[in-house]
């Protein structure tokens, strides 16, 4: 949004919010002392409001939460990408012991192929797959 686009457009919303105002004063004259000096309250602090510049948004945190903030000191930067390598150093680490598990368990498997009875021939024809689901093989 260009700068004219946005004086216009705050232009626009001060004039309907006088046009409310004014509505709303209107009617302000039947109500009771107490409601209408309620309303000229809020209004006093509506208007300050307005007036007062909007502050950027701030994220304040209570204690652990990481942030990455790469500005700052040093030791800021390290203190920032320390829980992203520790992060990738316990994923590389996961992997490599669930392939290590996984060898072990294949090599279980073949030990257990080799060291039985029956050749491992017998275990790929479809013949024999028929007789252990007919339930001879037990």
């Amino acid at each position: 949004m260009t700068t004219t686009d946005s004086l216009l457009a705050r232009h626009q919303a001060d004039q309907f919010g006088r046009a409310v105002a004014m509505r709303l004063s209107a009617g302000s004259e039947e109500l009771p002392y107490e409601v209408r000096e309620r309303l000229r309250a809020v209004r006093v602090r509506a208007v300050e409001a307005r007036r007062k510049p909007a502050a950027a948004p701030v994220v304040v945190g209570r204690g652990g939460s990481a942030s990455l903030a790469l500005e700052g000191s040093w030791l800021h930067r390290i203190a920032s990408v320390l829980p992203i390598l520790v992060l990738a150093g316990g994923l590389v680490l996961l992997h490599s012991v669930m392939t290590d598990h996984r060898a072990s368990e294949l090599a279980e498997v073949d030990a257990a192929l080799l060291t039985d009875d029956l050749p491992p021939a017998a275990y790929a024809d479809p013949g024999f797959v028929q007789f252990l689901k007919s339930g001879h093989g037990e």
